[in-house]
């Protein structure tokens, strides 16, 4: 195992560290590993509050910051935060108007969330929970009841993100959170395996000359072993199963999201051939982001996100945003 690291079991600790060094408009409380923004909630703005294992980088805690979200909590690589972090975080940024839990569907996180979401109420805090489950790949995971959730959850933050900025109530929030959440779709591939600090080797076996296709993003197993394909031929094996999921005609916001291994210049070589395959099927890209915005850390491969957008949906993402992870309009 070749990393930039100290030691494993400090790999967190050190980039909460980097991460406050890098981005003076965020700050990180070190004690519960939680991620905020440098200024307190504005009093009246509904809290956003996201998190998970790390390790998908730059969700979430890049993505802390005006138009996004308040806080996100960080577990350990690909290991689900504590309620205690959770409650942390929402004591930290409710403003008295209420807390928006945005959570992908892992099991850890979900129990994990409604626990902490719970406790909040306890002490006064309402708290209100999103699920995304958008994986087309597999109904039920290793890891998952269900779908698991993955890109859908960084054009969620940054659409319902935008509409708390404005100030919209907690009821509201949720409502178009759930929207979009039932909007979005996903699928991956992976080209390699990735590697845990902890672990010190490749958690699957995957030979040079095959592809997971709809693998996870901790490398769970997907629908099946292919041998190594082109790329035209991966952007249908990522195309096809989204739109027979899904009605994606229409405005969209679309995410090609790299694993965390893969060049950008191979991303593009993607686009390129995902592109007229969804304008053939009448899918219409409004807007589009190409990069790295949820990986699988040093995993090879990509995954595909369509999140069909009314007018509402494409105003609130062209809002401005400030965030370590994305930035326009401000």
């Amino acid at each position: 195992m070749k990393k930039l690291i100290n030691s494993p079991a400090d790999v967190l600790a050190d980039a909460l560290r980097g991460i406050q060094a890098a981005h003076p408009d965020v700050r990180v409380d070190t004690e519960n590993r939680v991620i905020l923004r440098g200024e307190p909630t504005r009093a009246g703005k509904v809290a956003l509050v996201s998190g998970g294992g790390s390790g998908h980088e730059p969700m979430h805690g890049g993505f802390v910051g005006r138009g996004m979200l308040d806080a996100a909590c960080a577990g350990e690589v690909f290991t689900s935060p504590t309620p205690d972090q959770m409650l942390a975080a929402d004591q930290a940024v409710d403003s008295g108007a209420g807390v928006l839990h945005i959570v992908k569907n892992y099991t850890g996180d979900v129990l994990n969330f409604e626990m902490a979401a719970e406790l909040a109420q306890g002490e006064g805090i309402r708290v209100e929970t999103v699920v995304v489950a958008d994986d087309v790949a597999v109904q039920d995971s290793t890891w998952t009841a269900g779908r698991r959730g993955t890109g859908t959850t960084v054009i969620l933050e940054k659409i319902v993100g935008a509409l708390a900025e404005e100030g919209a109530d907690l009821d509201a929030v949720l409502a178009l959170a759930e929207k979009v959440s039932g909007n979005g779709r996903s699928m991956g591939v992976a080209l390699t395996s990735c590697t845990v600090p902890s672990a010190g080797k490749p958690t699957f076996e995957l030979p040079d000359d095959e592809m997971e296709v709809g693998v996870g993003i901790h490398g769970e197993p997907g629908r099946e072993r292919r041998p190594l394909a082109t790329a035209k031929e991966i952007a249908s094996m990522l195309v096809d199963p989204i739109l027979a999921d899904m009605d994606a005609t229409g405005p969209t916001i679309v995410l090609l999201s790299g694993l965390g291994g893969t060049p950008l210049i191979e991303l593009y070589v993607m686009w390129a051939e995902i592109a007229p395959l969804l304008e053939t099927a009448g899918v219409s890209v409004e807007r589009v982001l190409v990069g790295d915005y949820i990986t699988s850390l040093d995993m090879a491969g990509c995954s595909l996100t369509i999140v069909k957008a009314d007018e509402e949906m494409l105003r609130l993402w062209d809002a401005p945003v400030v965030t370590p992870g994305l930035r326009w309009g401000a």
